[in-house]
């Protein structure tokens, strides 16, 4: 274990043009990969992208990743373990990677910038080679921006390789960082080709992230225009069986379309860009794993049966079905029940896919399975806790047709290697929805929350039951899992804010905004009687809208000013921030 403290990225990696290894301080070189060496033809500049691609692993894989951090700070979820939100400082951020991400995104950007500084270093044989390599990076850059700025809002700008140490870093609005990559992303759509191989962005994937930009930039004709050109290209929404398990009549087409394995499968029209991470590859070459089955289910292996030992064994079949869950992501109420629930049915009729008994988990289907168990057979119940509490990680049902992932060496079953969407079709319905909404177009706004909603058996809905919320609640039904959750929703705070509905305004956004609200309606963890666990009482205030920038980066950057988010100490001392970007 390093006993070094770790020097922020943002001040240390500027330095480092190659990726780092636990050894990066050593003044020996490791390796004559150097930009000099490396970046003299096509094949150099392709090989950062190949690295650029990696970085999406951070998303979906591993403990505790950056997507499970988008849940627990949203309207479905708590933090089993660190629910209480003011122990998330801007020094300290214990189980999830509130503080580590900022790190994290700025040395993924570096890679962007090395190519966008040194694409002209060589002669090229050909300029469209150029320029497709210089788009996708383009993208890269503007991904991880846009990420940026919807969990920490106003950050500093690095738009091109570094070279030495920098202590001058400013901030800069998040409008700015937001025209810039809008800018940049339209010179990218025209240039990325129209198909690639999975992992690679392409024309499709850039005008899905466009869409998403011009949404947070207010351009909702733009938003709509950039959508459309996805849904009207080679993309379609998948409505018949396919894949791995198409034959197996258990299953359905959420099913099939939810396997690792069927993601980049080549019948499937609906990806738009992935993650690839494949259990075939070497070793050094995969992630850790998805954790879906540690992450997003209760830890149902150590409920308590009558005689007060633990009723149910993890090393079994069961185990190697239900996985070996932790509880990390601790849903609620709002999202198990309530949101399946409309003027004909209950989540318990529904005829939604998405919640229906074959593609759930109750409670009540797991059964004692420890052969010294007195229960032995029977359901597990809460009858037998010594107190409710201890239902906490223990007790809430799943989608079992999300969370499923095959865990494919001998490890314990937490969700094995496998491909993961970044982007796919269904999500550019529900933003070109969000666009006809802001634009009060509700008709057309139900018309593609229909398109997503038929797909999968839900009742359609009407023109008047389009509003912010309900696309919101569509996004949670379709996209559990997937999007970044916590992002999406600050990106809407802002929009209510700069439109002024509801009261919402950019002068006190840390005070009064649309994200706290609605948290604060939906999740009822936070309500009282507060869910508490491991310490923790469930708790969140107004200003958690944004994540704390680390103090490492402001303490080390000694001639400019980094800027903390209001609400968090240090705010005090911010300047205003650079609104323009050269």
């Amino acid at each position: 274990m390093k006993t070094i403290k770790k020097i922020p990225f943002l001040i240390a990696l500027c330095v480092v043009l190659t990726s780092c290894d636990n050894n990066f301080l050593s003044p020996e070189p490791r390796s004559f990969f150097t930009p000099e060496n490396t970046f003299v033809d096509p094949q150099g500049y392709e090989s950062l992208l190949v690295t650029m691609r990696k970085s999406f692993a951070r998303e979906a894989t591993g403990n505790r990743h950056y997507l499970s951090s988008e849940f627990v700070s949203s309207d479905l979820a708590v933090a089993v373990f660190q629910m209480d939100f003011f122990k998330n400082t801007p020094s300290n951020s214990q189980f999830f990677p509130y503080l580590r991400m900022f790190d994290d995104i700025y040395s993924f950007l570096k890679n962007s910038n090395v190519i966008v500084s040194r694409i002209d270093d060589i002669e090229w044989p050909d300029t469209e080679v150029r320029d497709a390599i210089l788009a996708e990076a383009y993208w890269h850059r503007a991904y991880w921006y846009y990420r940026l700025v919807h969990s920490y809002g106003d950050v500093p700008w690095i738009g091109e390789e570094l070279h030495g140490a920098k202590l001058d870093f400013e901030t800069y609005s998040r409008w700015a960082i937001l025209d810039k990559i809008q800018e940049d992303l339209e010179w990218a759509a025209e240039r990325l080709h129209d198909s690639a191989n999975p992992g690679v962005p392409t024309k499709a994937a850039a005008n899905h992230l466009l869409a998403k930009v011009y949404l947070a930039n207010m351009e909702y004709d733009n938003a709509i225009a950039a959508a459309t050109a996805v849904i009207d290209g080679p993309h379609a929404l998948m409505t018949e069986r396919f894949g791995s398990y198409a034959d197996d009549p258990n299953r359905d087409l959420m099913w099939d379309l939810h396997r690792a394995e069927n993601i980049n499968n080549s019948q499937n029209t609906e990806v738009i860009y992935s993650m690839v991470d494949r259990p075939e590859a070497p070793s050094a070459a995969r992630s850790p794993g998805l954790y879906t089955m540690r992450l997003y289910t209760p830890s149902w292996w150590k409920i308590q049966d009558s005689s007060g030992g633990i009723g149910t064994v993890e090393n079994s079949e069961m185990g190697d079905t239900l996985g070996a869950g932790n509880g990390d992501v601790r849903t609620n109420v709002f999202w198990h029940r309530l949101i399946w629930n409309d003027e004909n049915y209950t989540w318990e009729d529904t005829p939604d896919r998405r919640r229906s008994s074959d593609n759930w988990i109750e409670m009540e289907e797991i059964k004692f399975n420890d052969p010294s168990s007195p229960n032995l057979g029977e359901s597990v119940n809460k009858d037998y806790y010594g107190q409710l509490i201890d239902t906490t990680d223990t007790w809430f049902p799943w989608p079992y047709y999300k969370v499923y992932q095959t865990q494919h060496d001998s490890g314990r079953p937490m969700g094995g290697n496998g491909d993961w969407y970044i982007f796919r079709l269904a999500e550019t319905y529900l933003i070109r929805a969000e666009a006809h909404y802001w634009n009060d177009n509700p008709g057309l706004a139900a018309d593609d929350i229909n398109t997503v909603r038929d797909r999968a058996d839900a009742p359609l809905i009407a023109a008047g039951d389009v509003d912010l919320d309900y696309i919101f609640d569509e996004r949670a039904r379709e996209l559990y899992m997937e999007e970044p959750r916590h992002s999406e929703m600050v990106r809407a705070s802002y929009l209510m804010a700069a439109e002024q509905r509801d009261g919402y305004s950019l002068d006190n956004f840390s005070d009064n905004n649309w994200y706290y609200d609605r948290v604060m309606a939906k999740n009822l963890h936070y309500h009282e009687p507060r869910l508490r666990h491991y310490g923790n009482t469930a708790t969140l205030e107004p200003h958690n809208v944004l994540w704390a920038i680390p103090q490492s980066v402001i303490t080390a950057n000694t001639q400019g000013r980094v800027n903390q988010n209001e609400g968090y100490t240090g705010a005090e001392d911010n300047v205003s921030p650079i609104e323009t970007i050269e």
